[in-house]
């Protein structure tokens, strides 16, 4: 299978995933090329991902959003600490589901555990990677990057 077909393959399990997960309204807009180093402002979840295609899933979004999510899920307020927990708790479930999905297809994946990252942070390492950007009814956006390791 080519690597085109791979990488649609995971964007597509991944908007799978979030729609299984998370139980909000979402828009998915045009995924956009991107290349080192990617920037993120707030709040991500990094989890590698080895298997039929190799790179990293990062879930870049905000506080705010995080919030959001919790709140839909488990009808309380995320905050604190709870908000890198959660967030590395709900790329585990992003990341986990997206395995489960593309196993029907005979595609396999094997994922890390979270890592969560605050603040600016840059991220390098990668020669280029896909951002799709996921736009929550509440005008928060969370930006999916898969990054490919060639």
């Amino acid at each position: 299978m080519s690597a085109a077909v791979n990488i649609q393959k995971v964007l597509n399990g991944t908007i799978t995933s979030l729609t299984n997960i998370v139980p909000l309204n979402f828009n998915v807009l045009a995924p956009v090329l991107t290349s080192e180093p990617y920037e993120q402002k707030e709040l991500s979840v990094l989890i590698h991902i080895v298997g039929a295609i190799k790179g990293r899933l990062i879930l870049d979004t905000n506080i705010e959003l995080i919030d959001l999510i919790g709140q839909s899920m488990f009808g309380m307020i995320i905050e604190g600490e709870m908000i890198e927990s959660f967030t590395g708790e709900l790329g585990n479930m992003v990341a986990g589901n997206l395995c489960t999905v593309l196993e029907s297809d005979d595609f396999i994946l094997d994922i890390s555990t979270p890592t969560v990252m605050t603040g600016n942070t840059k991220f390098y390492g990668f020669k280029k990677a896909f951002k799709l950007p996921v736009q929550f009814d509440s005008g928060s956006i969370m930006n999916i990057l898969l990054t490919i390791d060639e």
